[in-house]
């Protein structure tokens, strides 16, 4: 599909952002991508810039392998508007034991993005799945993405759970599972 198709198509669903571009990204959205994940970073942790730099690296989602992996891998998007990046999702094609899936790997929004961004840029990688002859689309359920998920009437198995190894396991963002009583209640 087109971005232009795409655009018209995601632009037609209900309670997504109407002037917004849902589009594939190119080498030349590279520094707005980073510029993008690094303000999203700093919104969601205030303290992030006082975060030692191996963890301020690990948790930004836009080096430059990463950008040209998922600038491949036809299932990743960004939302623009007016030539501004307003959110970015990150997915690929993977084998899951006999069948291929779509596996998203992270999706940022800017904090003052115009409501539905989430859920026309999971859109945008459900559709493209979809096109592709993938039936499965597998994505964490964090905050962020909720809404988005009963939009595509996602059926909820669980949720994504990461141990992070090392130094970056006393910094990691998230729930911890260890603080929490056995009935799954926080203290």
């Amino acid at each position: 599909m087109t971005p232009a198709r795409l655009t018209l198509a995601l632009a037609a669903g209900v309670g997504y952002a109407r002037r917004m571009r849902y589009r594939t990204f190119t080498e030349h959205d590279y520094d707005a991508l980073q510029a993008l994940d690094l303000d999203v970073q700093r919104a969601h942790t205030p303290t992030f810039d006082t975060l030692a730099e191996r963890e301020r690296a690990g948790r930004l989602h836009t080096s430059l392998p990463a950008l040209k992996f998922y600038e491949r891998s036809e299932h990743s998007f960004v939302a623009e508007e007016d030539g501004t990046l307003h959110g970015f999702i990150f997915a690929q094609s993977v084998w899951q034991g006999d069948r291929p899936i779509v596996l998203v790997r992270t999706l940022s929004v800017h904090p003052d993005a115009p409501t539905g961004v989430s859920e026309a840029l999971l859109h945008a990688t459900v559709k493209s799945a979809y096109d592709t002859a993938v039936y499965e689309v597998h994505y964490p359920v964090t905050p962020e993405l909720r809404a988005a998920a009963a939009a595509e009437s996602a059926v909820l198995t669980g949720a994504y759970a990461v141990t992070h190894l090392g130094t970056r396991a006393q910094t990691a963002p998230g729930e911890r599972l260890a603080d929490q009583n056995p009935l799954g209640e926080t203290d």
